[in-house]
């Protein structure tokens, strides 16, 4: 906590008319009324909270600081005068070493006094500004007891004096604080709102690090490990250990490991490496049978597709068009008709003509969305300030996305304009999520296909319909499919999964970015347009794009366990791997692993609900239909015709060598992304 200077900024939040009661006794004494502003910026990765009075020359030698349990009616003393000089260090923490492009901070940092430098020239004794980090409580007045105020506690158990809001309540306020942390009612006193400091938008801190200089990414470790580990692993060195240690000389005894535990508390209530956790079922080690080698087809021509159309503009034998499109893909020129149905903005039975009808009931109303942002004027805009951040947020990343395709390179692109348009009316549909980074990775493979603002919006949010979980701010999805992740690799290969936690990476968190974007960064653009329809068919199984993750790991086994690579080592050659992985290939291993626990009749029941075998009612060619035979007994089977497809059987799919596999029965109860 600090008095400073004039703290620049984007300011978030602020308020004239925010007293400060000095003393009890004079409530006629007009001079015991302190008026000043109250703001709340973001400055370099940090939210601060600044009250300073209207006479804004201030002398931080004069901090005020209070005792525990003060309130307005407390008269408050000075602090000593070595607290003026303290803390320079905390100033200079906020200017950055590099352009932040979070709109919320993600990852707490470590608790400091926030002093900052004097300034001897100020006559006011009244100022004070703190990290949001810092942080701890807010105690607020009881309803209808006169002016709204609000009591702020810090870390250290410093009571910051009571600003009384004489022109409005305090509710913006809070709104504005919620936006970056959680506030909960304390269960011994509702008037107390307790901190809890886990970002409530750790997703919103999605940039791209990959041109970063190197201190640049230690600094944002160091700030944000989360955002950092996810985008940047291709800056991570054996120096970052001791970078992240810092200072501090409590951490420069500790092992490597706890940076991976240091890493993975940015997810709070991940937890993967379950080999000691009770309530998880030990499976003595299941024959999954023979892999499968599968061959993928010629894409869906035009022609095809045309074949299957009526007279009325229906889609014929739609389940095999779909599995047409998983086994080969779709000529480009198909892509626009074909994709707004595989995104369910056309219903697949739909006439020609309802079609027709329905763009035009879509248009209408993607362009009155678009005037609810377009409409808001200036002064308007000065009042919202969550409109502002999903503007500014917007802005930056459309400026950076996909600029080397040439749909959208150059100045004053066209496609990048529609690209912020589609976005910012994204925000009026679904407000509560707003705009995320990240978003815009989705939406560019789509605006390109689609050359059509309109068409592509509802594909968008079609499309954001599936993902919408990899972006809410309790990051839910990204957990759950964390733990699937863990529980399918597991079973395809324990002794990989042993080895990966025996390096720390037992979380794996460096799949992180596959998983938030659908592998956008790792494969080439054309490659993400053949790689999303295949997914879109829904087909072999639920959740094949996890199946698409053990398959590139799979790939990878041999390298990482042969050399020997450590934590650093792991994360650096994941990262490594974007633009290099074949898209057929990993379509191939991705379907051969499917179909192998396809087949599997010992397949453990969580696995089966991660793929979305265990409620089929389509059996396989050799179930036994008796009834009596089958009470209690699962068969995992699927829609997916796989005797259709070109199989050649195989050996040596995996490595048998560990002798059980962990998976645990809770996975069905958590909500898949």
């Amino acid at each position: 906590m600090a008095a400073a200077g004039v703290v620049s900024g984007k300011i978030i939040y602020e308020q004239e008319g925010v007293y400060i009661h000095s003393s009890c006794g004079k409530t006629n004494d007009q001079d015991s009324l302190i008026s000043g502003i109250l703001r709340v910026l973001e400055k370099d990765a940090e939210v601060i909270v600044d009250w300073r009075p209207l006479d804004d020359a201030l002398d931080s030698s004069s901090i005020l600081y209070a005792g525990k349990d003060s309130s307005s009616v407390v008269e408050w003393t000075q602090a000593p005068k070595e607290r003026g000089h303290r803390g320079s260090e905390h100033l200079n923490s906020y200017e950055a070493e590099w352009d932040m492009v979070n709109t919320v901070p993600s990852k707490k940092k470590p608790h400091t006094t926030g002093d900052a430098p004097s300034h001897k020239n100020g006559k006011s004794k009244w100022s004070f500004l703190f990290s949001l980090t810092d942080l701890k409580s807010i105690k607020q007045n009881k309803e209808g007891m006169g002016w709204s105020y609000l009591v702020f506690c810090l870390k250290d158990d410093v009571v910051l004096p009571a600003l009384h809001f004489h022109q409005g309540d305090s509710k913006l306020l809070i709104d504005s604080l919620e936006k970056y942390v959680v506030l909960c009612e304390s269960p011994q006193d509702k008037r107390t709102l307790l901190v809890n400091c886990q970002s409530k938008s750790l997703s919103q801190s999605f940039e791209n690090l990959l041109d970063e200089p190197a201190y640049g990414l230690i600094q944002k470790i160091k700030k944000d490990p989360y955002t950092a580990t996810m985008v940047g692993f291709s800056k991570v060195t054996n120096y970052i250990f001791d970078s992240l240690r810092g200072s501090d000389p409590s951490t420069h005894q500790r092992p490597p490991s706890e940076m991976a535990d240091f890493l993975s508390d940015a997810i709070p209530g991940l937890k993967i490496n379950q080999q000691e956790e009770p309530g998880f079922e030990v499976i003595t080690r299941i024959d999954l049978g023979e892999r499968p080698v599968v061959q993928r087809r010629e894409p869906v021509s035009l022609e095809e597709w045309s074949k299957n159309i009526d007279s009325e503009g229906r889609i014929l034998n739609v389940d095999n068009m779909k599995q047409m499109i998983f086994r080969g893909g779709l000529s480009h020129a198909l892509r626009k008709q074909a994709w707004k149905f595989l995104l369910g903005y056309f219903p697949w039975d739909s006439t020609k003509e309802e079609r027709i009808q329905l763009q035009k009931q879509k248009t209408d109303e993607y362009f009155r969305m678009k005037l609810q942002w377009k409409s808001v004027s200036e002064e308007q805009e000065k009042r919202n300030s969550r409109l502002r951040d999903y503007r500014s947020l917007i802005e930056k990343d459309v400026n950076r996305t996909d600029r080397t395709n040439k749909f959208y390179e150059g100045q004053d692109n066209p496609g990048l304009i529609l690209l912020h348009d589609i976005l910012m009316t994204y925000c009026m549909y679904d407000f509560d999520l707003g705009y995320v980074q990240g978003m815009s990775d989705l939406l560019s493979p789509l605006l390109y296909v689609m050359e059509n603002e309109v068409d592509a919006f509802w594909c968008f949010a079609s499309y954001m319909d599936q993902m919408h979980q990899n972006f809410e701010e309790q990051m839910q999805g990204m957990k759950t499919q964390l733990i699937q992740l863990s529980t399918l690799l597991r079973l395809l290969d324990s002794g990989f999964c042993s080895y990966l936690e025996s390096q720390d990476s037992g979380y794996l968190y460096f799949c992180f970015r596959w998983l938030l974007i659908r592998f956008k960064r790792e494969f080439s653009f054309l490659d993400i347009l053949r790689l999303w329809e295949v997914m879109w068919t829904d087909l072999p199984c639920k959740n094949f794009h996890l199946l698409l993750c053990c398959a590139i790991l799979e790939s990878e086994k041999q390298q990482i366990m042969e050399k020997h690579y450590g934590f650093n080592e792991i994360l650096k050659h994941i990262n490594e791997l974007s633009m290099k992985i074949d898209v057929e290939d990993v379509l191939c291993k991705a379907e051969a692993i499917s179909l192998q626990m396809i087949k599997c009749k010992e397949l453990p029941q969580a696995v089966s609900e991660i793929l979305g075998l265990q409620d089929s009612e389509v059996t396989t060619p050799d179930s036994d239909t008796g009834e009596d035979e089958n009470v209690g007994m699962t068969s995992p089977t699927s829609t997916f015709q796989s005797d259709s497809l070109p199989v050649l059987a195989t050996s040596g799919a995996r490595d048998d060598s560990p002798t059980q596999t962990l998976v645990s029965p809770n996975v069905s109860r958590l909500t898949p992304a």
